[in-house]
């Protein structure tokens, strides 16, 4: 089933077989009262689908909202900006020059297979959080 790109919810990008990412998807379902966000994994159908004309990325969190794509440390401040608090404090580290910030986030996803673990298929969700994904 296809489904469109919603502004009304920001979409979350995220690779389906890495532990470290199922890992910040739990995280953030957990957090997001209300259900702001919307999932997929990169290797998806829906996910291919969102990223259609842009340059796939792999190792990365992408966040899609109003129509623009923000990727690796700028992806998940936006993420962490919409969650209860105190997530939103952690917005501060937006000012931290992105070529900083992302050094940090590849150095962690260049590991995270061996840190963290990895699966052979993609995260399925719950039924009770089934509609959260597309």
């Amino acid at each position: 089933m296809k489904q469109k790109h919603n502004d009304q919810y920001p979409i979350v990008l995220f690779d389906g077989v890495c532990h470290l990412c199922q890992g910040a998807i739990k995280f953030i379902i957990k957090r997001d009262d209300r259900g702001r966000f919307r999932f997929a994994a990169l290797q998806s159908e829906a996910g291919r689908q969102q990223l259609q004309g842009k340059t796939l990325v792999e190792d990365t969190i992408v966040l899609v909202e109003n129509d623009r794509c923000y990727t690796r440390s700028t992806a998940a401040l936006r993420i962490v900006r919409k969650l209860r608090f105190p997530w939103p404090l952690l917005y501060f580290f937006i000012i931290i020059p992105p070529v900083v910030r992302d050094g940090v986030y590849r150095f962690i996803a260049a590991h995270r297979y061996r840190w963290f673990g990895k699966d052979e298929t993609c995260l399925v969700p719950t039924k009770e959080i089934m509609n959260r994904f597309l």
